[in-house]
Parts: structure tokens; C-alpha cells; sequence
């Protein structure tokens, strides 16, 4: 008896399975049927997924039942055409008509056609961007510079030196500077010469001067001119005629601002006609040496406009010009030497100093234009 009772109940659980089995299928089948929707519907339309809440899509479903409502009619209450209906739990499947879902114990929910959208438009709904996080930006025209990134020291302006020199044998009497590298300014005296050989022809001079006759002219103009010989500049001269005495002492000023280089004489030496006595490098400009990758050599051009930026100044931006592309490589950084001239009107950067140097690129065009941020790298350089 117990037997045939358990026989009797798997039986029966068999069949309850078969039966259950059966509605699966048959309601695959006809959602697949209901899915028979033509693309030619949707094609060249934008779907608006709405902010709708399901219940809200739900309640749209069963008034169009009512209505009588199908894939490409207008919903009254909506003035949007109905593109399809879905379930939102199984979004891949598509219907024509409004139903209960085949699949989840809901209805459909329907899918209007964004009446605002252009068809080549691709649009994304406002949750999306937020989710996805997505900005966008307008393409625009302009000119983008290829900007070439280098270092370099700063030295001194060789074009931009002054020599100071003896005219004539004398003696160093006075010092008005000690070392070198001391900052000098324009016109600042830099030391006093005592010169014999120029008594002798400013007395003669004198001498004739005080003669009477307008037959001595030829003869003070051929003194004048042997002050000249020894190494008198006319200024010096003038002084002799202004003063009616000898001016055997001359101070040699500097004829330029900016830093001592080099100074040859002390005090008590004799300096002989064209001996150097000091000389001076200017700071209203300077080099700045920069060491350029072979590989991006062909960015450079002479004269094309360079900004540089040193720590020993912060917040200074120096404007330059690339002056010179020394021709040598390196052989072992591979790197080529630009010259470029900086200016340098404070006398802020000094010879020995660390810049960074971006250089502007004189062959710009204009181009399309979009943010860094929009555009995926790859990892090939372009």
C-alpha cells in the first residue's frame, strides 16, 4: 500500500512538471511572435527612454490597450509617437502591441520617439550622461602651436661685451674697482692713468696758443693734432684749451652697464698703448644654451620665439629668440645646442643659472581644435 502511494505521488510531480514546462514554452513562443515588430519603424528615429518609472510605463500600457494604441501611433497624452513596447527586465526583446510581459509578471512598457532629435543626431539621456559622467564641448578653429619643451644655462651675451684699453703707456695712479664680477654702470670710472708722454705735446700746444699772430693757426692746429697722436680723444683735448693747463692724468670710464669679466691692472703697474685693462659683459640680454633632442631638431628655426622660466625667479616669464642652431650633435646625449638670446632688462638671470625654455613653433596653421580631454591616447607618438 505504502509502495503504490509514492508511486501514485511521483506521478503526479512529473506531471506537474510537464505542465509547468508547457506554459514556459508557450509563452516564449508567443513573445517571440509578439517581437515580430519591422524595423522600418524605428529606423532613422532617436528612442526616448524617458525618466519614466516602470510603474508610470505600466499604467501608459493598459490606457493603451484601452485605446487601442500599437507601435507607430501617436500617445495623446504624450504627443510622442510610440516606437515599441519592452520589458525593461529583458530590454533585447521588442513589441508592437501593448501586452502583459511574456516574461516577468508586468506589462510592457512603451518607448516614445524624442520628437526634438535629429535623426544623425546621437543622443544620450540625461541619467546616462550623469552616470557615465560625460561633458561635452564645441569644436572650434584656431591655431595650435607645436610647443617644443627644453633646459638649458644661462651665460653671457658674447655680442654684448665692451674692452677697455690704454691709449697710451702709462701708469695705473687709482682703482675704482677691485674683482671681477662686480656690477658696473654706464660711464662709471674704473681707473685713473697717469700718462707722461702727453706733457710734453699739451705744453707745446699751450705755448703756441699764447703766441699773437693769425699766422700761427697751421701751427696750433699741427699741435693740436700731436695730442691727438700720443692718444688724446678730442673731450681730453677740449679740456687742455678749456683749462690752459696740462692734464696729464685720464680716467677710463665704462662704456657699457653690466659685469666685470676681467680686470688686468693694480695700481703701481705700467700699461703699454693697447694693453687690455678690463672687460665687461653686458646683462641686458643673455644666452641661454639649450639642449635639443636631434629627433625634434627640425621644430627649431632661427629666430622663431622661445619663453623661458627659472626657479631662481619665480613667476618671471623671459621672452627670447633663437638665434642660432649650433651645428654639432652630441655624441652622447644626441642632443643639438640652440642659442638662444633672452632679455633680461633687470638683470634678474645671471651665467650659471637653470631655465626651462618652451619654444613656439613658427609654421602654425590653423586647425580644429578640441579639449586634451576628449582625446584617447593611444601610446603612438604622432
Amino acid at each position: 500500500m505504502k509502495n503504490r502511494s509514492l508511486v501514485i505521488s511521483l506521478v503526479a510531480v512529473a506531471a506537474l512538471g510537464a505542465a509547468g514546462y508547457g506554459v514556459y514554452m508557450f509563452g516564449m513562443q508567443r513573445g517571440m511572435g509578439m517581437a515580430s515588430m519591422p524595423t522600418a519603424s524605428t529606423s532613422g528615429a532617436t528612442a526616448d527612454t524617458g525618466p519614466q518609472s516602470i510603474a508610470q510605463g505600466e499604467e501608459a500600457t493598459r490606457k493603451h490597450i484601452d485605446a487601442g494604441l500599437k507601435a507607430g501611433d501617436m500617445d495623446p497624452a504624450t504627443g510622442k509617437k510610440i516606437l515599441y513596447y519592452h520589458d525593461p527586465m529583458v530590454p533585447g526583446n521588442k513589441f508592437d502591441k501593448p501586452a502583459k510581459s511574456p516574461f516577468m509578471n508586468m506589462m510592457l512598457v512603451p518607448v516614445y520617439q524624442d520628437s526634438d532629435a535629429d535623426a544623425s543626431q546621437v543622443t544620450v539621456s540625461p541619467r546616462v550622461q550623469q552616470n557615465l559622467g560625460v561633458r561635452t564641448a564645441l569644436v572650434s578653429e584656431g591655431t595650435l602651436t607645436s610647443q617644443l619643451s627644453a633646459v638649458g644655462n644661462i651665460a653671457f651675451n658674447e655680442r654684448d661685451q665692451a674692452i677697455v684699453q690704454a691709449r697710451a703707456t702709462g701708469f695705473v695712479e687709482r682703482l675704482y674697482v677691485r674683482a671681477t664680477l662686480d656690477r658696473v654702470a654706464a660711464g662709471q670710472p674704473l681707473v685713473d692713468l697717469h700718462v707722461p708722454d702727453w706733457i710734453a705735446a699739451q705744453e707745446e700746444f699751450l705755448s703756441v696758443r699764447r703766441m699773437q699772430g693769425t699766422e700761427l693757426a697751421p701751427i696750433i692746429d699741427g699741435a693740436r693734432q700731436r695730442m691727438r697722436q700720443v692718444g688724446m680723444n678730442d673731450a681730453q683735448i677740449r679740456l687742455v684749451e678749456s683749462s690752459g693747463r696740462t692734464q696729464p692724468r685720464i680716467t677710463l670710464t665704462a662704456p657699457i652697464s653690466g659685469v666685470l669679466v676681467e680686470l688686468m691692472v693694480r695700481e703701481g703697474m705700467t700699461v703699454m698703448p693697447g694693453a687690455t685693462i678690463a672687460r665687461i659683459s653686458g646683462l641686458s640680454t643673455v644666452w641661454a644654451q639649450a639642449e635639443v633632442p636631434e629627433s625634434q631638431s627640425a621644430l627649431l628655426r632661427p629666430g622663431a620665439k622661445v619663453q623661458a622660466r627659472s626657479p631662481a625667479v619665480p613667476g618671471e616669464t623671459f621672452n627670447g629668440t633663437v638665434q642660432a642652431i649650433v651645428p654639432e650633435v652630441n655624441a652622447a646625449t644626441r642632443t643639438l645646442k640652440a642659442r638662444v638670446e633672452l632679455a633680461n632688462p633687470q638683470g634678474q638671470l645671471v651665467p650659471g643659472m637653470f631655465v626651462t625654455m618652451q619654444f613656439m613653433d613658427s609654421r602654425a596653421e590653423k586647425s580644429l581644435l578640441i579639449p586634451t580631454e576628449a582625446v584617447i591616447q593611444t601610446g603612438t607618438r604622432t
